[in-house]
C-alpha cells in the first residue's frame, strides 16, 4: 500500500506488488545483514483544490529498488528490520481527471518530469517459521518524488511529494537452516 506524502494535495492510497529476492547473511544467532533487490510499484491518487482547478491525479511509479536491512532476532521467531534502501524509477506515467483542462498532467508530465533516485529507510517486523518467513514494513522515502521545475521564475514540483509504503510480505528461504 503506497503513498505519496505532501501537504499540497489530499493523498489516497494506491494498492500495488514488490516482488524479488534477499540473501540473509548471519553475523551471530541474534544478528544478520539482508541485502534484497526488488521491483516495487509505488504511487498515490492525488486530490488537488485550488482556486483554478479541481482533480485527482493518479500517479503510477516502477522503481527497482534495493535496501540492506539490519534484521535483531528478538526471539527465534521474530526480528524486527531496519536499514537504508536506495531504488532506481524505471517507469512513471500519471492519469488525471479535472473539470478544466489548464495542464494536462497525461500530456505534460512523463518519467523524465520525476527524480530518477529515491532514497529512505526501512522500519519493519519479521517473523520465521521453517523456511517461510513474513512480515510487515513501511518504508519513508527522504526524496521528493517530482523535479524541481521553473515555470515564470517560479519553482514547483509535481508531485511535491515523497514516496511512503506500507509492505506486507511472504517469502521462501533456500538452504537454510530450520
Amino acid at each position: 500500500m503506497s503513498n505519496l506524502n505532501t501537504s499540497d494535495a489530499i493523498s489516497n492510497i494506491n494498492a500495488g506488488f514488490n516482488a524479488g529476492g534477499f540473501i540473509r547473511f548471519p553475523v551471530t544467532n541474534y544478528f544478520a545483514i539482508e541485502p534484497e533487490l526488488y521491483i516495487s510499484t509505488k504511487g498515490s491518487s492525488m486530490t488537488y483544490n485550488s482556486l483554478l482547478v479541481d482533480g485527482t491525479a493518479k500517479f503510477n511509479l516502477t522503481y527497482l529498488e534495493m535496501p540492506v536491512i539490519a534484521v535483531f532476532n528478538m526471539t527465534k521467531l521474530v526480528n524486527l528490520q531496519v536499514g537504508p534502501y536506495v531504488s532506481y524509477l524505471i517507469n512513471g506515467t500519471v492519469k488525471n481527471v479535472a473539470n478544466v483542462t489548464l495542464f494536462n498532467f497525461e500530456q505534460n508530465l512523463n518519467v523524465n518530469d520525476y527524480n530518477r533516485l529515491d532514497a529512505g529507510i526501512v522500519v519493519g517486523v519479521g517473523l520465521d517459521v521453517r523456511s517461510v518467513t513474513m512480515g510487515m514494513r513501511y518504508n519513508l522515502g527522504l526524496i521528493k518524488v517530482g523535479k524541481t521545475q521553473q515555470f515564470l521564475g517560479t519553482s514547483y514540483n509535481i508531485p511535491n511529494a515523497m514516496n511512503g509504503v506500507l509492505n506486507f510480505y511472504i517469502a521462501i528461504g533456500f538452504n537454510q537452516e530450520n
